[in-house]
């Protein structure tokens, strides 16, 4: 069964929460050094998500698909924005990503018409 949109992102925040309270200090390192590693700098934000959708879709994860996509429409990310990006990740990637951009477009559509965005 497939999670909506709203499902997948509590289920990523109670998993989150679970390891980080989980009193290992190493996760809480990564995930600190991971979550600077997306704010602003000498690149805003939104390319930082944008590159890391790229990563995500090369590396196949559909998590972090889903996750710099949402990220990514959350700094305002276009669907035009968006579809440059995946033809980045599918030139990197080859045709073993094209599974990938199949959920890439579905998230984004789905996320885009939760928005009431004009871009869907």
């Amino acid at each position: 069964m497939k999670k909506t949109t709203t499902e997948t992102r509590a289920y990523r925040t109670e998993m989150n929460d679970r390891i980080l309270n989980s009193g290992f200090r190493d996760f809480n390192k990564f995930f600190a050094l991971d979550n600077k590693a997306y704010i602003d700098g000498a690149l805003n934000a939104k390319t930082k998500e944008l590159m890391g959708l790229v990563a995500s879709m090369v590396l196949r994860c559909n998590d972090c698909i889903f996750y710099h996509i949402d990220r990514s429409i959350q700094e305002g990310a276009t669907q035009e924005e968006l579809m440059e990006t995946f033809n980045i990740a599918l030139i990197v990637g080859g045709s073993i990503v094209i599974p990938h951009l199949r959920y890439a477009f579905e998230i984004m559509d789905k996320i885009f018409e939760e928005k009431g965005s004009p871009e869907k």
